[in-house]
């Protein structure tokens, strides 16, 4: 199997905007965020100008994520023959990033496709070889669950799987009652027997991860979380910083990065690890559609470990000596995750 890791959105943005104008047959493209206000990489024109040229291209937007996307954008992909469909439900969103092209390479991490995320780090991992057949057949499922009507999608969506590359993907789906994320999170920590680090720009913990993290920690496990000082969502950072305070106090060591780090990550025991869509709040592991790709290489293990050492070194180690919690935050936090289910 064949990575290549991206540190921030514009390193993403322009190879998967390099691949798909080397397409030549499809393009499979799902996004939770997918803005027509990109400057220096116009995927919707991109996108058009590839359907226009006999390229097959299929998009999935989530309806929620992707509200900010125009009705003329939408008009003139479909015009141009791009199959443009969205992910409805109440509740459930399609929370993934995925990007297939011509069945030969995919990429996958926590890149959007929106215009104020320029600055951000981040992390995705483009893919070539049997793995992408598998990713396809993700994005076959979720095609179908947002209405699609391309019979050779449908086709794929029923295939059987017989190789091993299925076991190398994670695919989490709520609306189909196919919940991995809990039992991948619960094995890690369970399981682990040196190391356990998570990378998540929002940290609401659920009661049963709580539980999880204090226990490995109690076993001599070292868990470690790196996460962004300040994110894009403003009341959420009161209430990562709570959690963070509570967390630090059993055991749990955090690392506060400067910029915002909107990476999806989980390294066990620094042998084997997962980059996906997903974050550690209750909508990633209750409600959203999710996916990840799990690493077992040692060479790419190797690289992951130095991204993740590059940013300990730009951040500061949480001491929970620095921060008084008041009041509205024991009242706030579980109120934010009870009800916006962050």
């Amino acid at each position: 199997m064949l990575y290549k890791f991206f540190t921030n959105s514009q390193r993403a943005w322009q190879a998967m905007f390099d691949s798909m104008s080397m397409a030549q047959e499809s393009i499979y493209l799902e996004m939770y965020i997918f803005v027509d206000d990109m400057q220096e990489f116009n995927f919707l024109n991109l996108l058009k100008e590839k359907a226009k040229s006999g390229v097959k291209v299929r998009i999935i937007v989530d309806s929620f994520g992707s509200y900010d996307l125009s009705k003329g954008g939408i008009s003139s992909l479909r015009e141009a023959g791009a199959e443009v469909i969205f992910f409805s439900y109440f509740l459930h969103r399609t929370h993934r990033k995925i990007l297939i092209v011509d069945e030969e390479v995919a990429f996958i991490g926590g890149v959007n496709l929106e215009q104020r995320m320029n600055q951000w780090i981040d992390l995705v991992v483009r893919v070539q070889g049997r793995l992408v057949k598998s990713i396809s057949r993700s994005f076959a499922k979720a095609y179908v669950k947002s209405g699609g009507k391309d019979q050779s999608l449908i086709i794929l969506n029923k295939e059987v799987v017989l190789n091993k590359a299925k076991t190398w993907i994670m695919e989490h789906f709520p609306i189909s009652n196919k919940f991995h994320l809990k039992k991948i999170y619960k094995e890690a920590l369970r399981d682990s027997e040196k190391s356990v680090l998570l990378v998540s720009p929002y940290f609401v913990p659920k009661r049963w991860l709580i539980g999880a993290m204090h226990q490995a920690v109690l076993r001599g496990v070292k868990v470690e979380v790196l996460i962004p000082k300040v994110t894009d969502i403003f009341f959420v950072d009161r209430v990562n910083h709570f959690y963070i305070y509570k967390m630090s106090k059993l055991g749990v060591s955090f690392f506060i990065e400067p910029k915002m780090n909107h990476a999806k990550l989980l390294i066990i025991d620094e042998k084997e690890g997962m980059i996906g869509s997903n974050n550690l709040d209750n909508f990633s592991f209750e409600f959203n559609s999710e996916i990840g790709v799990f690493i077992k290489s040692n060479e790419a293990i190797r690289k992951l470990l130095k991204i993740t050492n590059e940013w300990k070194r730009e951040s500061v180690l949480f001491d929970p000596k620095s921060y008084k919690p008041k009041w509205i935050d024991y009242v706030l936090s579980p109120l934010i995750r009870l009800l916006f289910f962050l």
